[in-house]
């Protein structure tokens, strides 16, 4: 069987708009995209290590260049044969729906495995283990999975961007079937499930470069900035009524604590159980406009409230009735203000899960406030916590899923050469934690490694409580008391 042979019966096998009779069609469709040479190449067992073989034949006979971005828009265009139309994959995730919810998820995250689009192989390199906290056993990924900027693409790039406006971000339908381009990912092989959301069209796909199961993205199919407002709340809980088998939130809608996509509304779910999910409420309370509704505040290093119940109108009300207390509140004692200078400071990040018919929202505070001390951010990674994560908090890690850069893999290994006293290129970022590090424990080459993930755990868990807005202190936990009365 040659490669060639191989992806046709693949795309036979994903597809099913294509039969058999479509096979020389299929033939000639590759050979356009890859070059008639690749007529004779030999099949790979593997599907994408024959695809992969296939996308070199593009590059030997010329089809395309040998750069990153050329190679990604081959296999996309490879695999779009493989994928459904649009109207097909939703005329087939809906008919399956209709078997259960889970019946449509597994197909289409089956999908978008088998076709190429979540990159499983470069998710498979990411380094990930758990550290057990006073919060619980947090996670902590270092992402190696999206691949470095190639050269070449970055000088086409500097040309490609200038005039570029469509699609208008990565978020926007319009990426389905979008080739790409040196500066833009290939979305030949992508599709979008539609649905309606308070009246609108929403879009439900997973995430390329996923960080937990299923990881899923809710895009609403109008290009506008992301708002927390009461229609956040009642959308997450009617987005689970449709995926009870998922969990659904959101991202801040303000620079600093929300996430690095402000400029389309969207949310993120997936089938994953975060720390903060199991974490336990430590302080009940009532909210007595809504006895329907429990309400208490989460033992986790970031400031939560959580709030249940099966009335999901009333949840919905006594959501809003936090974030709006929130969003004008104002505890100087504790350098929470609701605004300064006439700018707006004060957000939530919300999470909802369901267990049977009973919701929960899980309403975490934020302040994006800076100062002269903390220019990065008051309720920020604070600098001595930054050579391990500098970058904004948003809702994955907020739920206790640390998302790492792609340097730790490196500079770890340097910080371990020097808590063992080896030669060693230790970054002048590292040291002073690696100096106390050489205090607290002894090192030896069979503890290292366990110790140094154990330890960069903890200033993940340092990381959060650095984002919390109010303190696990006496003054802190006074200054939650007084919001909570406030309610």
């Amino acid at each position: 069987m040659t490669a060639v042979e191989r992806q046709v019966d693949y795309i036979l096998q994903l597809n099913t708009a294509y039969s058999e009779l479509d096979r020389t069609f299929l033939v000639n469709r590759i050979l356009n995209l890859v070059g008639d040479a690749a007529r004779d190449l030999p099949a790979q067992a593997d599907a994408l290590a024959n695809l992969d073989q296939l996308v070199e034949a593009g590059i030997q006979s010329g089809r395309i260049e040998d750069r990153l971005s050329a190679r990604q828009i081959l296999e996309a265009e490879l695999m779009a044969l493989a994928t459904p139309t649009p109207s097909q994959t939703n005329a087939a995730f809906w008919q399956k729906y209709q078997a259960s919810p889970k019946t449509a998820t597994d197909w289409f995250y089956g999908l978008s495995r088998a076709n190429n689009y979540i990159q499983t192989r470069a998710i498979a390199k990411n380094i990930g283990f758990t550290t057990r906290t006073d919060y619980g056993d947090l996670e902590i990924t270092i992402n190696l999975s999206k691949p470095e900027k190639d050269p070449k693409d970055i000088a086409a790039a500097a040309h490609a961007s200038a005039t570029a406006t469509y699609p208008a971000c990565q978020l926007c339908m319009e990426n389905e079937g979008y080739a790409g381009r040196s500066d833009y990912p290939a979305r030949g092989n992508h599709r979008i499930v539609r649905f309606t959301l308070g009246g609108r069209t929403w879009g439900f796909q997973y995430s390329p470069y996923a960080y937990f199961g299923e990881h899923a993205i809710f895009l609403d199919s109008v290009h506008e900035p992301m708002k927390i407002t009461r229609t956040t709340f009642t959308n997450l809980l009617e987005i689970l009524t449709l995926f009870p088998d998922y969990f659904v939130g959101s991202n801040a809608d303000l620079p600093i604590v929300g996430g690095s996509m402000l400029a389309h509304e969207h949310y993120q779910g997936g089938k994953h159980v975060f720390a903060m999910n199991k974490a336990a409420v430590e302080t009940p309370f009532k909210l007595t406009q809504w006895p329907q509704v429990s309400a208490g505040i989460v033992k986790w290093p970031m400031s939560v409230i959580r709030l249940e119940s099966a009335d999901k109108e009333a949840l919905v009300s006594a959501a809003e009735q936090v974030r709006a207390t929130w969003a004008a509140y104002t505890d100087e004692s504790v350098d929470v203000r609701a605004q300064t200078a006439g700018e707006r400071h004060h957000t939530v990040t919300p999470i909802a899960t369901r267990d049977g018919d009973v919701f929960r929202l899980d309403l975490v505070l934020r302040d994006n406030q800076t100062s002269s001390e903390f220019p990065d951010g008051i309720f920020h990674p604070h600098q001595d916590v930054q050579h391990i994560k500098r970058e904004n908090i948003g809702l994955i890690e907020v739920m206790g899923l640390a998302i790492l850069p792609a340097r730790l893999k490196t500079e770890l290994v340097e910080v371990k050469k020097y808590l063992l006293d080896q030669p060693n290129q230790i970054a002048a970022s590292h040291k002073p934690w690696a100096d106390h590090l050489k205090e607290q424990q002894t090192w030896t080459p069979a503890n290292a490694d366990a110790q140094l993930d154990d330890a960069v755990g903890h200033v993940f868990a340092r990381v959060l409580e650095d984002a919390g807005v109010f303190k696990r202190d006496a003054a802190g936990r006074a200054a939650f008391g007084r919001f909570v009365k406030a309610l």
